[in-house]
């Protein structure tokens, strides 16, 4: 008897967790991006190898591990531990030595090409239900898993949550393209921000589309504008106020501070 050791690619209709072959470039890439972080470290104590403390002692020594972290990547999320030095000389010495890693910055949480495909997995979601699959793709392997009953429902709510208790001043409504197509078309993710008073911002309204203009936004927005936002003022002059109308949420001449009219 044969034995197939073939790794299976993951089936259309199959759960992104289930790919064997994806788990070996995983733990893969796991290992490899710890060797480089770890060769980093090395160069690094050999370029202060000749510093000393007070006491005769090697001034820069290793000092530990950072906690684990992972970080999220076209192939998924990729744990790695960052190695901690320390720098023997005076506690007071406000130029101490500290190490920064160059491939793995501090803060790093995503690779640049999961930047590119945030856009393109929340439409995918949205417009195909496969949820189970691009929370796994977002979260990692161990993501809950949400219906896609539970989603809408989630979606649905938010939606329709009171914002006539806010004051917002200010509105931007925007397209975001990105250069992923779903399918033949090039999708956009229409997007709404508020800001009060006090400068605070706040998503509003978020909805797939294929273009940004005043008919193609969606009924939510239009709803949400037009009987929640009462309290919206434009801050411009005049003239600048009515030339950008024509390409305004609602077409909004404000009468007041604190009223909202709508043509």
């Amino acid at each position: 008897m044969v034995e197939d050791t073939v790794a299976r690619l993951q089936r259309p209709n199959s759960r992104v967790t289930d790919d064997p072959l994806l788990e070996v470039l995983r733990s893969g890439a796991r290992r490899m991006l710890q060797q480089v972080i770890e060769a980093e470290v090395e160069a690094f104590l050999g370029a202060h190898a000749e510093l000393e403390d007070a006491h005769g002692r090697r001034g820069v020594v290793r000092n530990g591990h950072a906690p684990e972290r992972e970080i999220q990547s076209g192939i998924g999320p990729i744990a790695v531990r960052r190695p901690k030095l320390r720098d023997r000389g005076d506690d007071t010495d406000s130029e101490r030595i500290r190490f920064t890693s160059k491939v793995l910055p501090p803060f790093l949480r995503r690779t640049k090409n999961v930047e590119e495909l945030l856009p393109w997995l929340y439409l995918k979601g949205i417009s195909t239900g496969q949820f189970e699959e691009a929370l796994a793709a977002l979260l990692g392997p161990d993501a809950p898993g949400l219906p896609a009953s539970t989603v809408h429902r989630l979606v649905a709510s938010w939606q329709r949550r009171d914002l006539g208790i806010r004051r917002y001043v200010y509105l931007w409504a925007d397209g975001v393209y990105f250069t992923r197509r779903l399918d033949h078309d090039r999708q956009c993710i229409r997007v709404l921000i508020g800001a009060d008073a006090d400068g605070r911002k706040e998503l509003l309204a978020i909805e797939d589309g294929y273009r940004e203009s005043t008919n193609a936004l969606p009924k939510s927005v239009h709803g949400k504008a037009k009987k929640d936002l009462y309290a919206i003022y434009q801050a411009e002059s005049r003239a600048e106020r009515w030339r950008k109308s024509r390409n305004s949420l609602t077409s909004a001449t404000p009468i007041r501070e604190g009223s909202l009219s709508t043509d």
